[in-house]
């Protein structure tokens, strides 16, 4: 930095367990520069353990209430909140974390008040939303961070510079450590299945009850299987626990993915960076999405402009997994795909070994010591 005796204000935001996690993270890189900072802004208990002074903690909404016009207040006050501490508090820069629809806003409170906004995670506008890009370009005044090894090319090819850093979920996993699976001895009767339902309330509330009747299903024919379910937080854990099925029997963990992943034999996911998790751990999985049936089909269809949905699919741009992506009322199909795969060792056994290729370039990257040298550029341009 340009001036060793200055504290710097960083306010960062993010609004999911993900983000969460990701600026904890950031915020660890940060303070190992050697550099004064103060850390505010909107996240949860592990920002907050990484000496973030939270303005709201964003990541506990879903202990709220599942009435989406609720969710819709909390944001609109979390989005007065920053307004009103940017007034007052003008930080040298703004990070955003994912989320954009709830993020753009900050991003748009920020600017209004001639503060600086750096995107961590660049908004996946490639797959659903290219006519914003516009709009990101007028609130991204710093510079942007993405996850994914072919932003850089698509941004850049639209006149947005981003930096390729690495995904924050893989960071702490070495590329060596990446190992496919070897099932010429298993058998589906003693089988081991993770179920992750996701963070997001919405996620919870629709893809839980259904990946426990797949398991019931599966379970029906094949008694011996076990079945372990992972909650992102405690928040999520004591919803998950509430509504699980008691004949199941299931074994409970919290913020795992990747562990576990290593240690089952097969995983039912919820869209999004866990798929990355638990290709990372070469494990065989189904992943899920849920939505409304007409706003998918009359919506939806419309504006998602990828051939796949999910990231292990679109980053192997094949259909590597099944992906139900959105799966509506039936889960007779999902049940038929994990059938398909689950019994036959052959199949589970390349697939673990083309998850396992297609996941080791992306775990090289630190994102976090990445991001972070971004952040202290944008900072030294700041202060100049």
């Amino acid at each position: 930095m340009n001036d060793s005796g200055r504290t710097y204000k960083v306010f960062l935001s993010a609004a999911e367990a993900s983000g969460d996690n990701a600026c904890a993270n950031l915020i660890k890189a940060l303070k190992q520069t050697g550099s004064n900072f103060e850390f505010v802004g909107f996240g949860g208990d592990k920002m907050a353990q990484a000496g973030c002074e939270l303005v709201l903690n964003t990541t506990q909404k879903a202990a709220m209430t599942y009435k989406a016009f609720a969710q819709v207040l909390f944001f609109i006050k979390a989005i007065n909140l920053a307004k009103k501490h940017f007034a007052a508090n003008k930080p040298d820069l703004v990070v955003v974390c994912d989320s954009p629809s709830f993020n753009f806003h900050i991003a748009k409170a920020a600017g209004q008040n001639g503060v600086k906004v750096f995107f961590y995670v660049a908004p996946q506008l490639w797959a659903w939303a290219p006519w914003r890009l516009k709009k990101l370009k007028r609130l991204c005044t710093a510079s942007m961070a993405c996850v994914l090894p072919f932003e850089p090319d698509w941004f850049g090819q639209r006149g947005l510079q981003c930096n390729f850093v690495g995904s924050p979920v893989l960071e702490n996993i070495d590329a060596k450590q990446i190992k496919p699976k070897n099932y010429s001895r298993y058998s589906i009767s003693a089988g081991h299945i993770a179920l992750m339902p996701g963070s997001r309330p919405s996620e919870i509330k629709s893809l839980w009850p259904a990946m426990q009747h797949i398991a019931r299903r599966l379970k029906a024919r094949h008694p011996s299987i076990k079945f372990t379910a992972v909650a992102a937080d405690d928040n999520s854990l004591a919803v998950l626990k509430k509504e699980a099925l008691k004949t199941l029997r299931l074994n409970f963990v919290t913020d795992a993915v990747y562990k576990t992943a290593c240690n089952v034999d097969f995983a039912l996911v919820a869209s999004g960076s866990a798929t990355l998790q638990v290709a990372a751990a070469a494990c065989p999985m189904v992943i899920m999405y849920q939505s409304n049936k007409y706003l998918w089909e009359f919506v939806g269809k419309r504006i998602v402009t990828t051939k796949y949905l999910s990231l292990v699919n679109i980053l192997s741009q094949q259909e590597l997994v099944p992906e139900f992506m959105p799966y509506f009322s039936s889960i007779a199909p999902v049940v038929a795909a994990c059938e398909k795969l689950l019994n036959a060792p052959d199949k589970l056994t390349t697939l673990s070994l083309r998850l396992a290729e297609l996941i080791k370039p992306l775990s090289s990257n630190n994102a976090s010591q990445n991001t972070t040298k971004l952040v202290l550029e944008q900072l030294n341009r700041s202060a100049e």
